[in-house]
């Protein structure tokens, strides 16, 4: 087995290394990794209708998708994850999340915590979740990943993820949450996220007589930056991968309520109407048609409305203002 070393804390970076391992290595393989705040969504879920879209702004959170389903998760640097990625024979044995479970929670026994495996696909800690998992097939490897709480600050854990349910209707794969904690909590002697990294790395070490350190070649490097470029960084990737939605929002400015009525598919707006009582002269269905076939992204939306004589059609409102309702 590869116990693959990699430092940094770039999500696009991280997600991409996954799947180019995955690809493109024969060997059974092993990270362990941190990234910096971000969300991470499942392959099959409405990315906006799993983040709080003013909060993730507002804090730089990078938001990506993943290539594992499951639901949207939060990382920072106080969060660990880990990843097995393993040649398999047999459909039998193709997901099994108590196989990659295993190692960590006999870690967390060595260090005097109870965790335990539980429901489908998570570790807990007296009735917490400290860690949830998923998992991808392709072809014969499995790519089985998981978060670790460590030291994560739950609070933006809990913003990042907040969301208003009645903005979004959608078949997409809802997260669920839960009541979550921070391993730290339970060690009986002080230890950093590194420490603690270190320790799950050593026990992967000497429970396989064959497993050894890889770190990144120049090539690899250069092929994760391109897997970056193409697919993790991009707007279709992380949100217009999402399944298709229908949104609404309402919110109240010096000329008026609005309310956004929307159908989105594949990450564009296949119809909108703007309702409400604010002030205007002319007919609003002009600035509709323009906006339908726009990506529902805020710079796309932006650019589009620019083009318009705007405060004509809506008095005392900004673009700004219009643009948070659809969101």
């Amino acid at each position: 087995m590869l116990c693959i070393q990699n430092n940094k804390t770039n999500p696009y970076f991280n997600l991409a290394a996954e799947e180019y391992i995955l690809r493109n290595f024969k060997e059974n393989c092993f990270m362990l990794w941190r990234n910096k705040p971000s969300i991470i969504v499942g392959k099959h879920q409405n990315t906006l209708a799993e983040i709080n879209f003013e909060y993730v702004k507002e804090n730089n959170i990078d938001v990506v998708r993943r290539l594992s389903g499951g639901g949207a998760v939060f990382h920072d640097l106080g969060n660990l994850n880990f990843t097995f990625i393993q040649n398999v024979e047999g459909d039998d044995n193709l997901v099994d999340f108590k196989k990659y479970t295993k190692p960590i929670i006999e870690v967390l026994h060595q260090l005097g915590i109870n965790a335990r495996f539980e429901g489908r696909n998570d570790i807990m800690i007296d009735g917490k979740k400290i860690s949830g998992n998923a998992e991808h097939i392709f072809k014969k490897r499995v790519l089985h990943h998981g978060t670790l709480l460590f030291s994560s600050v739950i609070s933006d854990l809990s913003q990042a993820l907040k969301v208003n349910p009645l903005k979004y209707h959608d078949k997409g794969v809802k997260s669920v949450r839960s009541r979550v904690a921070n391993i730290s909590d339970y060690l009986s002697e002080k230890m950093t996220v590194m420490e603690f990294r270190d320790k799950i790395l050593s026990y992967i070490l000497d429970s396989d007589d064959k497993a050894k350190t890889y770190k990144y070649n120049k090539n690899d490097i250069e092929q994760i930056n391109r897997l970056v470029k193409d697919k993790y960084s991009t707007w279709e990737w992380n949100f217009g991968y999402s399944p298709k939605y229908n949104f609404e929002k309402s919110v109240v400015t010096k000329s008026g309520r609005f309310e956004i009525q929307m159908n989105i598919e594949k990450g564009f707006i296949k119809d909108i109407k703007i309702l409400g009582n604010f002030l205007t002269e002319y007919d609003t269905s002009n600035i509709q048609k323009l906006l339908v076939g726009i990506e529902h992204e805020e710079n796309s939306i932006r650019k589009t409305l620019q083009k318009t004589p705007f405060t004509e059609y809506f008095h005392n409102t900004t673009i700004n203002e219009l643009i948070l309702a659809m969101f």
